[in-house]
């Protein structure tokens, strides 16, 4: 049976996007099996991860840890056709594998059939002088992602890699970071 995670971050006892994070749980395993609101229990002051492992049946572990930002200013590119991760697994096997390859960089872009698709750990946006463009297609549809879509924040296109230079800016968003802009310069400066 797979097992799915859901990380939702807790600060000075607030949860945030709990609405986004139930509907992908929803679409993951089914209306009503699991309720976040029911089990998330925002007692803490401190930035945490409330990480909530489940199954399909319902089935959940929940734990609360201290969160650290990894600091990202560099990334690799990585070629990637086969990967498949439209549900937020626990299993990260495959993403932790490519993540292996950084070499010297902080954190790997992925590219899948020629475009951009996620980092290891956080959908992306890119700045064209104007707007915040997402992956049309990335492998996950993060819940700060469809948060800023819905928000007309960001907007989706295909991104190829060999564009990826036409670019001012990139940022990282998850639900622990929201949205980090990693660099101020041209984006070819955090590309290794």
């Amino acid at each position: 049976m797979s097992k799915y995670l859901e990380t939702i971050k807790i600060y000075n006892r607030k949860v945030y996007n709990l609405e986004y994070h139930q509907k992908r749980v929803d679409a993951t395993i089914g209306e009503g099996k699991l309720e976040l609101l029911s089990i998330v229990q925002p007692t803490q002051k401190e930035l945490t991860r409330c990480r909530i492992v489940y199954d399909e049946e319902g089935s959940y572990t929940i734990e609360y840890i201290p969160y650290k930002k990894r600091e990202v200013h560099s990334l690799k590119l990585l070629f990637c056709d086969d990967i498949e991760y439209g549900k937020k697994y626990e299993n990260r096997e495959k993403l932790n594998s490519l993540f292996a390859q950084k070499e010297q960089c902080d954190e790997i872009l992925i590219i899948k059939n020629g475009l951009i698709t996620d980092t290891s750990i956080a959908n992306v946006a890119f700045f064209d002088g104007k707007n915040w463009l997402t992956p049309k297609t990335p492998l996950l549809e993060g819940t700060m992602r469809a948060k800023l879509l819905n928000e007309q924040k960001i907007y989706p296109a295909d991104i190829s890699y060999q564009e990826i230079n036409k670019f001012q800016k990139i940022a990282l968003m998850n639900a622990m970071v929201d949205f980090d802009i990693i660099t101020q310069e041209k984006v070819e400066d955090v590309i290794c």
